[in-house]
């Protein structure tokens, strides 16, 4: 096992849940207190960072934190260590402890939190709210010699070209004739230089995400025998990578929207809920989102939902949806805790897979600000 720093743990988390999926305009993700650029071997997750983290990771011995919640979501005028930002900032300092932000970038990933809730609510047929992130796809068309066209299509799978859904090493080849002179001071891999040769060539097709341009291209042109290799780089209209907030799915079994409540109550661990519809109405088609969902009622009703989950909805907003005929069950922010398990779980096997000697610890403070009663 290897030991590592906060820079590769981070580079680890990234890989799975980048910035560039952040879809909040200046959403304040990433590095907010302290460096990364130390020994790192423990990682505290938590949805939230108070003083009460700020202490469980100094008592765990947690060099680094992992939250959903940014901990600076505003601007600051000033750190006052007589103030309780002040002091937790002061804290988090003093005992080397860097925060990194991951917040709705984390949401919108493949497995982050809107994908952990439909989890936990045992979803299926799932499909995503609202697109916010997409990539054009590229296709690389490369003309080489047919003897070396196997190593070419390896290394171009390798670097992750010609995936397509559920395929992988996706290409299309033809044959045909390349012709070319070599002039002075070339060094061909065939023919000579000053004459004009014909090679038996094919060429190969793949296609991929704009995103692994670079790394296409220096596979294909690490592989290729000719010191001058003849290519094409196009521009597709096809997206690929398709991500976005919220997620549409199924229950595996109808319930009313009474029992439904109930069932989001035990699968969320919650003690109560707020629900707006008829307690009696069946439901079949779940649409949710993570954290504060209020402008997307109109987009969940278009989606055919029976139930919107959502936190912190707004009076007034339910009043729009209950004129809208949307049913609404709305668990509470806090929710986005089931983060904390799911983010821990998932470092931990990533790390693993890399042979990183880290630890990630799953935080135990309740920072739901709101009781029951």
């Amino acid at each position: 096992m290897k030991t590592v720093n906060g820079q590769e743990v981070i580079q680890v988390f990234e890989a799975w849940s980048p910035k560039k999926l952040a879809c909040m305009d200046n959403d304040p993700i990433g590095l907010a207190i302290g460096t990364l650029n130390k020994p790192v071997s423990k990682v505290l997750v938590t949805l939230d960072v108070n003083e009460a983290v700020a202490n469980e990771a100094i008592e765990k011995g947690c060099e680094l934190i992992i939250a959903h919640h940014p901990p600076i979501f505003r601007r600051l005028a000033n750190i006052r260590t007589d103030h309780p930002a002040g002091r937790l900032y002061e804290k988090l300092i003093k005992h080397d402890i860097a925060v990194y932000a991951a917040h709705t970038n984390l949401d919108v990933a493949e497995g982050g939190v809107n994908d952990l809730l439909a989890d936990a609510l045992q979803l299926k047929n799932r499909s995503i709210l609202e697109e916010t992130y997409a990539e054009n796809l590229l296709k690389l068309a490369v003309f080489i010699p047919t003897a070396n066209a196997q190593a070419l299509r390896e290394a171009l799978a390798k670097a992750g070209a010609g995936r397509i859904g559920d395929y992988e090493a996706c290409s299309y080849t033809t044959t045909g004739e390349g012709r070319f002179r070599a002039l002075a001071g070339a060094n061909p891999f065939v023919g000579s230089v000053g004459e004009l040769h014909v090679e038996e060539e094919v060429k190969v097709e793949v296609v991929f995400p704009e995103s692994i341009k670079g790394r296409v291209l220096k596979a294909m042109l690490t592989s290729h025998p000719y010191e001058e290799p003849a290519y094409d780089v196009i521009r597709l209209e096809q997206q690929t990578n398709v991500m976005g907030l919220g997620r549409v799915g199924y229950l595996t079994k109808d319930m009313t929207l009474q029992q439904f409540a109930e069932f989001v109550k035990q699968q969320l661990d919650v003690p109560a809920v707020r629900v707006v519809g008829d307690l009696q109405s069946k439901v079949s088609k779940v649409v949710l989102v993570g954290g504060d969902g209020n402008k997307y009622i109109y987009a969940a009703k278009r989606a055919g939902a029976d139930v919107f989950l959502t936190g912190d909805m707004y009076f007034h907003t339910a009043q729009d949806a209950q004129a809208i005929d949307l049913q609404i069950v709305d668990p509470g922010h806090h929710v986005e805790k089931v983060m904390i398990a799911g983010v821990a779980k998932k470092m931990a096997e990533l790390c693993e897979d890399k042979k990183y000697l880290v630890e990630f610890i799953q935080s135990t403070i309740h920072t739901e600000p709101f009781l029951f009663v």
